[in-house]
């Protein structure tokens, strides 16, 4: 009887440990799963309530280097990029393009490369930005211009 339980004993233990490597296994190894068997994510279509939580109020000054000479603008705004703020007060106007926003209209006046060889340059802090007008984040005290170039 003794040894019918060793071996008893023995076949379970064999039993747990494949067991355990197999789950082991599988665990470690995700990128085998497919697509369809992975957990979906939620994915939350609310809109935020932009009334329930205050935003900073922040000062935007913009200067315009254009034909007609050198204007300065200056905002207070709630948004928390140049270009969101821009559009808000109706100082620049464009469309979309695989690089965001592109600007044809600063404060009227039309720069098209398109049609005339001419752009808005956007300078943040007096250097050429390294970002669109779209996603450049304001920053109190920042200098912004648009130069038609």
């Amino acid at each position: 009887m003794k040894d019918s339980m060793k071996k008893l004993l023995s076949l379970l233990l064999c039993v747990v440990l494949c067991a355990a490597m197999t789950l082991i296994a599988t665990g470690c190894n995700d990128d085998e799963v497919s697509e369809a068997t992975k957990e979906p994510v939620a994915v939350s279509t609310e809109v935020p309530d932009e009334t329930a939580t205050p935003k900073k109020t922040v000062s935007l000054t913009v200067t315009v280097k254009g034909s007609g000479g050198t204007k300065t603008f200056t905002y207070e705004t709630d948004k928390s990029t140049v270009g969101a703020a821009l559009l808000e007060e109706g100082l620049i106007e464009g469309e979309e393009g695989q690089y965001g926003l592109y600007v044809k209209a600063v404060d009227g006046e039309t720069a098209d490369w398109d049609t005339d060889g001419t752009y808005w340059a956007f300078y943040v802090n007096g250097e050429y930005a390294m970002t669109g007008v779209d996603s450049t984040p304001i920053e109190e005290g920042a200098t912004y211009e648009f130069v038609r170039e």
